[in-house]
């Protein structure tokens, strides 16, 4: 079985964000997929944690020490690490693909390494960000902008993918997912 890693939020969102957050968790189990996040039951991690148990998928927290208080209980399996870097790292250990969904400062931190990391070729696996209500436009300009004054060499299409829906966001990965195979 695949894993996709989310980043996300532990921040209750808007409706739009957590319709797209179902819809895209839905997507996962039906195309045989399991979820790891970061492990909390607040916000929009546990709106996806939880869709996917829902709908039957498998679910892998990484929680940290620091938060383990607000970890899922009921989760297939839950990790706890020291920090910040151990849970990031175990998380893309652990996982097949990225998918970013809307978040704060912390998913920010945990997308830019992970395009960081891919972009050194030390992980070759699929990145995308669900862009739901345009929330990620400003980081695509900023990416495009850093690529254009030639901070990032390789082509912007090799890092990441910017989706609009969640069953664009799964397409990719299935067609991501046959192309290594």
């Amino acid at each position: 079985m695949k894993h996709i890693a989310v980043f996300c939020s532990a921040q209750e969102l808007e409706d739009e964000f957590i319709q797209d957050a179902k819809e895209f968790a839905k997507l996962i189990v039906e195309h045989g997929y399991g979820l790891i996040w970061g492990g909390s039951d607040r916000g929009l991690m546990r709106v996806v944690a939880r869709s996917v148990k829902e709908a039957g998928g498998r679910i892998v927290g990484v929680s940290l020490e620091l938060l383990k208080e607000y970890a899922m209980e009921d989760a297939h399996e839950m990790i706890i690490t020291k920090d910040f870097s151990e849970r990031k790292a175990a998380m893309l250990q652990r996982c097949d693909a990225i998918a970013v969904l809307a978040g704060g400062l912390g998913t920010l931190d945990e997308i830019t390494e992970v395009l960081e990391l891919k972009k050194h070729n030390l992980h070759s696996k699929p990145v995308l960000i669900l862009n739901t209500a345009h929330f990620y436009d400003g980081l695509k300009m900023q990416l495009q902008q850093i690529k254009e004054r030639g901070f990032i060499k390789r082509s912007l299409d090799e890092l990441v993918y910017f989706s609009d829906t969640p069953s664009d966001a799964i397409a990719y990965l299935n067609k991501a997912f046959s192309s290594f195979q």
